[in-house]
């Protein structure tokens, strides 16, 4: 024994290790981009680049200074539209038709996770900082639009984002669900802290192959995040595994 703290593997909890706490729960809450398909998709790298393009255009800054900025209004804002509201007065609207001017082509449907997700008991729900043109096309090109009750977008939460509070109590608000008996799938540490202090049962998802990475991070900070109940590199593989326990 090296006394080292194993992170939990597939299936386990982070605490309890026990996939059974998904037992009564009524409503399952999914981010989309990141989440909903896997990082490796490269889909959310080109909302990235029109992002960038976007504060270039209206900041009239070169390349790197408006790739620089827009981290900048990210960190600060929560989302680099927020930072635009606050400093620049954009038009969301536009805003959001740009940066979501992208190719789908690259995703392919996934047939498994829409069974999954369709054998999950309760209401599903797309829960995103993007807008709901961009959630539609994105489940549609997935396949699995047919298996969610609604989406509540950034546009639903006045523009606010995660992680902030008052958005989730928004989403709480319009959806009618009880957190107590909810379950929330992200791909951001930062968007579960509010979830699990609210009593969802709170899951990771995180690129393939960086299981090692993270195991690490566990490891020099001593459970950096305890508001994190599940990790999964994959979320079909994952939710049939919830599937088994709920049995």
């Amino acid at each position: 024994m090296t006394g080292k703290r194993q992170l939990p593997i597939e299936g386990q909890h982070a605490h309890r290790q026990d996939l059974r706490t998904f037992m009564g729960v009524e409503a399952w809450v999914f981010d989309l981009d990141n989440t909903l398909y896997p990082h490796e998709a490269d889909l959310f790298s080109q909302i990235d680049e029109q992002i960038a393009l976007y504060v270039q255009k209206v900041l009239d800054l070169n390349r790197s200074d408006a790739m620089a900025h827009q981290k900048a209004l990210y960190h600060e804002f929560g989302t680099t539209l927020r930072g635009l509201m606050t400093t620049q007065k954009i038009d969301p609207d536009d805003y959001l038709a740009f940066v979501h001017d992208i190719d789908y082509s690259g995703l392919e449907p996934n047939p498994d996770l829409g069974t999954a997700i369709e054998a999950l008991p309760g209401k599903k729900f797309i829960f995103t900082n993007g807008d709901r043109p961009h959630a539609e096309r994105t489940a549609t090109a997935l396949g699995i639009s047919d298996h969610f009750e609604d989406i509540f977008d950034i546009v639903s939460a006045d523009l606010i984002p995660k992680p902030n509070r008052e958005t989730y109590d928004k989403f709480i608000d319009v959806t009618g669900i009880s957190p107590v008996r909810a379950a929330m799938f992200e791909d951001l540490p930062k968007n579960l802290k509010v979830p699990h202090q609210l009593g969802m049962r709170s899951t990771l998802i995180i690129p393939k192959g960086s299981r090692d990475v993270f195991q690490e991070s566990w490891d020099l900070e001593g459970d950096p995040y305890p508001h994190v109940d599940f990790v999964t590199e994959e979320l079909t593989g994952f939710l049939k595994s919830v599937l088994g326990a709920l049995r």
